[in-house]
């Protein structure tokens, strides 16, 4: 799903190739990703883009006399710029957003449709989309300390909540918790006050750099390769793979359609944490460390920590 980096430069793209032009048509392609009838779509052509804005991982064009345009990318949901007229192909195109000098595409891999538009007039409206989550950029310990602690939840959990942080998601969260040296299943109201001022730090630092690094991939341009799995991550997506800190393989924790990566030497004192499934099927013979998991296959254990 795209978290924060990606949508910023999303947002920044858009406003460099869009704001200012008129909108002169918007083509659903899919009718289900069109969730809202009020204002309805004729309403909305024809204004021109004032701008962009973020609330959370939803992204808003903002258009002339007070509407709106809400997309929700959710976990495959891209967007790619074209001055071709062909629409994409109903398999995976929702929507083209059309403008004199070319398109918009909205499209979703995959075929579970969950992505979504929703067209909004008036700014108490588009209020309704927020889900109030603090805004890392420019917090302060304290405050990020506050929210943290509001409830008592795993670590994984309170940074994905939107209800709690902004445009934080599974992708990030590992990467933030990897550089705090922290487990995703640490309890909140559990944590001392060096380790809350670690992962404020994290979280700032983590964002920072990869809104750096996404923003200076695209350029001038239009974002082309937006993906939750980065070669350059930490722990996201590197099962198997050595920590870039300790070499210890990264272990991961699969739950619904996610999974949870990290480093068990950085980040839970060599414990490994237990992954549902497996533990289930394991009980009692589910290794409790490294070295376990490594005699079980029979390779190497820890060295070096």
């Amino acid at each position: 799903m795209p978290e924060l980096p990606d949508v910023v430069v999303y947002i920044e793209s858009l406003d460099r190739y869009l704001t200012g032009k008129k909108l002169t048509d918007l083509i659903i392609i899919n009718p289900f990703v069109l969730r809202s009838v009020d204002p309805p779509l004729g309403r909305v052509t024809g204004r021109r883009v004032t701008g962009f804005e973020r609330l959370g991982k939803r992204i808003v064009f903002c258009l002339e006399d007070d509407f709106f345009l809400v997309v929700h990318l959710m976990i495959a949901g891209r967007f790619t710029w074209s001055t071709e007229q062909k629409l994409p192909s109903r398999k995976i195109g929702l929507a083209a957003f059309v403008f004199e000098h070319g398109r918009v595409f909205f499209t979703e891999a995959g075929t579970k449709r969950r992505a979504s538009l929703h067209a909004v007039q008036g700014r108490g409206n588009l209020n309704g989309f927020d889900r109030g989550g603090l805004e890392i950029e420019g917090s302060t310990c304290e405050t990020f300390g506050r929210v943290l602690q509001r409830e008592n939840h795993t670590l994984k959990r309170a940074l994905t909540d939107p209800r709690l942080f902004s445009g934080i998601g599974n992708s990030y969260s590992d990467e933030i918790l990897h550089r705090a040296g922290l487990s995703p299943f640490k309890q909140t109201r559990g944590m001392k006050q060096e380790e809350i001022d670690s992962l404020h730090s994290a979280v700032v630092t983590v964002l920072e750099e990869w809104t750096k690094r996404l923003r200076d991939e695209t350029g001038d341009g239009f974002p082309k390769k937006v993906t939750a799995f980065r070669k350059e991550m930490a722990v996201h997506g590197k099962h198997g793979e050595p920590c870039p800190v300790c070499s210890t393989p990264v272990q991961r924790i699969r739950y619904a359609e996610n999974e949870c990566n990290y480093c068990p030497v950085c980040q839970t004192g060599g414990k490994l944490l237990a992954d549902r499934a497996l533990s289930r099927l394991l009980k009692s013979d589910w290794p409790s460390t490294v070295d376990e998991l490594e005699s079980m296959k029979g390779g190497p254990g820890l060295t070096g920590s």
